[in-house]
């Protein structure tokens, strides 16, 4: 079972997908000002492609920016990719 951790250090942070503690992907940010996450790399390991990991690394960041009342702008292409097909999320998108 895969699980995911953020770590924050103010204006940079990442959610990190662990499975068995072992970290298999990995999706950036940074912060422009204090209203804006701009998401700039996503990965998951070639052996655990294809799985919807990556999608749940997004999922995570949505999260957390309707939390936080942020919005996302999506620099990294996989993640602008999951922005045009999930009309669910344009509501956190900047």
């Amino acid at each position: 079972m895969a699980t995911i951790t953020h770590q924050n250090t103010g204006d940079k942070g990442q959610f990190i997908l662990l499975e068995d503690d072992k970290q298999i992907g990995l999706m950036t940010y940074k912060m422009e000002g204090s209203e804006k996450m701009v998401i700039d790399h996503t990965e998951v390991d070639s052996e655990h492609e294809g799985k919807g990991h990556g999608e749940s690394l997004v999922n995570a960041g949505v999260a957390y920016a309707r939390e936080e009342n942020l919005k996302i702008l999506p620099l990294c292409p996989f993640v602008k990719k999951i922005f045009q097909e999930n009309k669910e999320i344009k509501d956190v998108r900047a």
